[in-house]
């Protein structure tokens, strides 16, 4: 068996308001733990990192809360690059969509090939300036070496990721412009739309598994859960309603994902507890995540 390791990290300092940095701790009272041991995993809980916490943040209106996202991802990578050192597959729980810049930094040092698939709702290539500031809509940006020098240089240099280790797939092609698309393709990145994806998600999947492991000897998935339509999964931190993929989709991808041998680590981002008083959404997620990595 496996082992893998859950870092969860509570935050919400990139994000658009509060409530992700809930979801650690939500997931873990849905029984995510108990569940993945049941699918065939071994568990180690290595706990929760210390956080951060949104806040308005008018005085960067360009880049919001850049010190505490640069910190939190910093603290990620540690984890990370702690765990795979370990042998141990890295399951982070966010959590706002940065942490993901942190954990590909953390694989790197022990993977210096490694590559990121970016299962997404959003394709995330805003830079500092161009709208909200929201770093949450700036992780392939930064990654790929735009953006704000913290996080564009966390792992040491720039770029973090060469594009050619990157694919996206199941993005919300209403909310990327075709300015993004063009430097997507520019650069070299793999990328699926939703409508795309949802004509075969399984095949969508494998394309980009191809597509990263043509560069990489390893790879991080990157799950944000507001690729899933708001009106099946209204959990997302980010509502993609009418425009997002099926729960069943992103499940049957994820299955794909997390079985090539090259996979290395996941990392769940965008679950807004506050959107689900009653649980049964989150029970929803954990059971499915269950069997998509099942053993």
């Amino acid at each position: 068996m496996n082992e893998w390791a859950i870092i969860g990290v509570p935050t919400s300092a990139g994000a658009h308001h509060a409530g992700q940095d809930l979801a650690p701790a939500a997931l873990r009272a849905a029984g995510l733990p108990g569940r993945l041991q049941r699918a065939g995993l071994a568990i180690t809980d290595a706990g929760d990192l210390p956080g951060a916490i949104f806040t308005a943040d008018r005085a960067h209106p360009a880049a919001r809360n850049v010190a505490a996202v640069a910190r939190v991802a910093g603290e990620v990578a540690d984890a990370v690059a702690a765990a795979t050192g370990a042998g141990k597959v890295p399951f982070v729980l966010g959590g706002d969509c940065t942490i993901t810049i942190g954990a590909v930094a953390g694989l790197l040092r022990g993977h210096p090939d490694a590559g990121l698939i970016y299962l997404d709702g959003d394709t995330d290539v805003g830079v500092p300036g161009d709208g909200s500031g929201i770093l949450d809509s700036m992780g392939i940006s930064h990654m790929l070496g735009r953006g704000a020098s913290e996080l564009t240089h966390l792992g040491g240099t720039a770029p973090l990721l060469e594009p050619a280790r990157l694919a996206i797939i199941g993005a919300d092609p209403r909310e990327t412009t075709d300015a993004g698309r063009d430097y997507l393709a520019e650069a070299g990145v793999d990328l699926q739309e939703a409508p795309a994806f949802m004509a075969d998600p399984q095949r969508a999947a494998k394309r980009a598994v191809t597509a990263v492991t043509a560069a990489s000897d390893r790879y991080l998935v990157h799950f944000d859960i507001d690729v899933v339509d708001s009106g099946d999964l209204p959990l997302g931190n980010f509502p993609h309603y009418g425009s997002g993929v099926s729960l069943d989709a992103a499940f049957g991808a994820l299955r794909v994902l997390c079985s090539d041998p090259a996979f290395a680590g996941l990392v769940l981002t965008e679950v807004n507890p506050t959107h689900d008083p009653a649980g049964s959404e989150l029970a929803r997620l954990v059971d499915g995540l269950s069997e998509a990595v099942r053993a």
